[in-house]
């Protein structure tokens, strides 16, 4: 059995936003996750940045000096309805159209549609729509999902309905500290022997989430991994990047926005603030699953509904 993770992101992901507070997706080069996916014994790995290809035909270029490990072209595209996951394209994916539209474009473009952390209440999965959507597969291990109801849920319909899709398990590593605790497993060592195993239905989720600390060291790694970037901005040491969102943000604003963006990673580097972050998000975390898996039966009843429905109606 070969192992893929097909959920990676690079610093060609841009920026995203928590509060008033605006921070890079990830500072990882392309070429360091496919090292980093070569260490962590993959076959295959996919790069999926935020609506943006860029990064993955990077990594793609890179690897092939490698005979060890493929990797996909990918992208996490915001739809309109929720993030979707295009595989195998040939090119980006315009964000905010339509999910349907979405699918449709990933379809002639050849490509393989898996939805990422579909049941998550915190990041913005698809939910429900996967049901009678038009897609392979969808994440029923998301390592970048910790609480106790997002997979678990997703495991519990992908099994209510076996070899009705795909079951994926993707890093969803924005950090070379979190990826390499799940991964999908198929038959074969190839990326057209994975599209295979999609198509077939015969992938297995495996692994585990990334634990709390990978997701502390990935925001330090974002928050310090960004102060140097604004460092070299300052210095005119900062040359700009062809499609990378983060370069060209930080060399869009002033110095006065590069020195104060420094000064707050370097305060948030310090560990009761990074350490304050870590509980209140974990706590945050633990009272949401606790109100989600009390909802599981009922959920669970909705979803047999709707593909009741939804199967009768394809008759």
């Amino acid at each position: 059995m070969g192992r893929a993770d097909t959920h990676l992101h690079t610093q060609y992901s841009g920026f995203s936003r928590l509060g008033v507070m605006k921070f890079p997706e990830s500072v990882i080069s392309p070429a360091m996750q496919v090292d980093k996916g070569r260490k962590n014994g993959m076959d295959v790995i996919a790069i999926t940045d935020h609506d943006e290809t860029r990064g993955a035909f990077i990594a793609q270029e890179y690897a092939k000096k490698y005979d060890d490990i493929d990797v996909i072209v990918g992208e996490e595209i915001t739809t309109h309805d929720g993030e979707v996951i295009g595989l195998f394209l040939t090119e980006r994916i315009p964000y905010d159209l339509p999910i349907e539209e979405t699918v449709d474009i990933i379809r002639e473009q050849g490509g393989i549609v898996i939805a990422p952390h579909p049941f998550s209440y915190h990041v913005f999965g698809l939910k429900e729509q996967i049901l009678t959507l038009d897609i392979d597969g969808f994440e029923t291990i998301n390592g970048g999902h910790p609480d106790s109801y997002s997979n678990k849920f997703a495991k519990l319909v992908m099994d209510r309905y076996p070899g009705r899709w795909a079951e994926m398990s993707g890093s969803d590593a924005h950090s070379l500290y979190t990826s390499g605790y799940n991964w999908t497993e198929f038959e074969g060592t190839t990326a057209e022997d994975f599209r295979k195993s999609i198509l077939n239905r015969t992938t297995k989720a495996a692994g585990v989430p990334a634990p709390v600390l990978g997701q502390v060291q990935w925001s330090l790694e974002v928050a310090l991994g960004g102060a140097k970037l604004m460092r070299k901005a300052l210095c005119g040491k900062l040359e700009p990047v062809e499609g990378d969102h983060l370069i060209e943000k930080i060399l869009s604003v002033n110095d006065l926005k590069k020195v104060t963006g420094i000064i707050a990673a370097y305060a948030y580097a310090t560990p009761w603030m990074s350490g304050l972050a870590t509980v209140l998000s974990t706590a945050w975390l633990a009272k949401g699953a606790k109100k989600m898996n009390a909802q599981i039966p009922q959920r669970l009843e909705e979803v047999d509904r709707i593909i009741k429905e939804y199967d009768a109606s394809k008759s």
